[in-house]
């Protein structure tokens, strides 16, 4: 990890899409995007990770605490039109934005304060590397937490292939293909998040968190159980028919399982790109293997970069989020023409280097002791 992502030269953060503010002994920062479910510009990222680099070494902050501006959610993702533009162009910016987003990333798993987001509502994509990698991860009962990449023909990134990976049984890879959201009891089973308070009490959490009550005693006084999730019940089919070893056998299985709500899996498989299906279940089956989240990062951003490049990433954009005919034409168009020598070349070193995560923040951290209990 020693060679240099290309960089940024990303603006200064507008004031307006990060809320800064200190109360008591708590940083505070509210995404405020409401109107685009608080979706991640690159200026929102620098402006997360300068406040959290600030705040790392300052005595007199104890605790941070995330979350989202309006009613709709924590964050519905990154900036996918910036992706578009890039992926029809040629360009280069959402490389540098990756690369940030992915080092605030690891910021955050590393962070050695308690990091509390509060995952209310959707929390998509970006918006679970903003969230699940911190240290008190709250939910409520209207989240809604998941990874879609694939339905825009991109591949679960910002450490997702790493959390993903470790859920219980094949549940994660059921969670990864279909793209489908997770409850909160989902999340909290898969690992995604720990706590469940109701939305009408989280502005009493924080309240108790700027008085000085400990993160764990705060959110042990305001939480309820959690529950069963769906995927419990459902690891009969979900641990069988995911175990396969390529897509193509997983669709095989799910149709032929006889459980309905395994055939609208498969439906949904069948309409994601082909290609960036069969990249996520090999991302995923490596990343299970990984030593670190942070390695897992290093592989997510040679995956991003190759997607980049190629006609999918642009196509599954465009169908979603552009014409929103939702019709894309993936190209191939079958699991059977993806080329495997084609798929490994997503796991290759990109041209302008690998993401560097040793960061002066990195290695500051690491010196006052990165981890934090949960």
């Amino acid at each position: 990890m020693t060679a240099a992502a290309p960089a940024s030269g990303a603006p200064a953060a507008d004031s307006d899409e990060v809320i800064r503010r200190v109360e008591g002994s708590v940083g505070r920062l509210t995404l405020n995007r409401p109107k685009a479910i608080n979706a991640l510009s690159h200026a929102m990222v620098l402006a997360m990770t300068e406040a959290l680099d600030d705040w790392a070494g300052d005595d007199a902050i104890t605790c941070v605490v995330v979350d989202g501006a309006g009613e709709r959610g924590l964050c519905a993702g990154g900036d996918v039109r910036l992706f578009y533009q890039d992926a029809r162009t040629g360009g280069s910016a959402s490389v540098g934005f990756w690369a940030d987003e992915y080092r605030l990333n690891s910021l955050i798993a590393h962070y050695p304060k308690p990091y509390v987001a509060l995952m209310d509502g959707l929390v998509m994509g970006g918006g679970v590397g903003i969230s699940a990698h911190g240290s008190v991860r709250v939910v409520t009962e209207r989240s809604r937490v998941g990874m879609p990449e694939t339905g825009i023909g991109f591949v679960p990134d910002v450490g997702g292939t790493w959390l993903l990976s470790r859920m219980p049984g094949q549940t994660g890879t059921h969670a990864a293909l279909t793209g489908a959201s997770l409850s909160a009891a989902d999340a909290i089973a898969g690992g995604l998040a720990d706590h469940l308070v109701p939305t009408a009490r989280l502005s009493e959490l924080v309240g108790l968190l700027v008085e000085g009550t400990p993160p764990v005693d705060a959110v042990a006084a305001l939480a309820v159980p959690a529950g069963a999730g769906g995927l419990a019940g459902a690891r009969g089919w979900i641990d069988i028919c995911y175990a396969a070893e390529t897509v193509a056998e997983i669709v095989d299985r799910l149709r032929a399982h006889g459980d309905a709500s395994a055939a609208a899996a498969a439906d949904e498989i069948a309409a994601k790109s082909p290609t960036a299906l069969t990249v996520t279940l090999a991302a995923l089956r490596r990343a299970a293997a990984l030593a670190d989240l942070d390695t897992a990062l290093v592989q997510e951003f040679r995956i991003s970069v190759a997607c980049l490049r190629q006609h999918d990433l642009a196509e599954g954009v465009r169908a979603q989020i552009i014409d929103k005919d939702r019709s894309p034409r993936w190209l191939p168009s079958t699991l059977a023409d993806v080329d495997p020598a084609a798929v490994a070349e997503f796991f290759a070193p990109p041209a302008g280097g690998d993401l560097d995560l040793d960061l002066p923040h990195a290695r500051g951290l690491a010196r006052a002791g990165r981890v934090v209990t949960r």
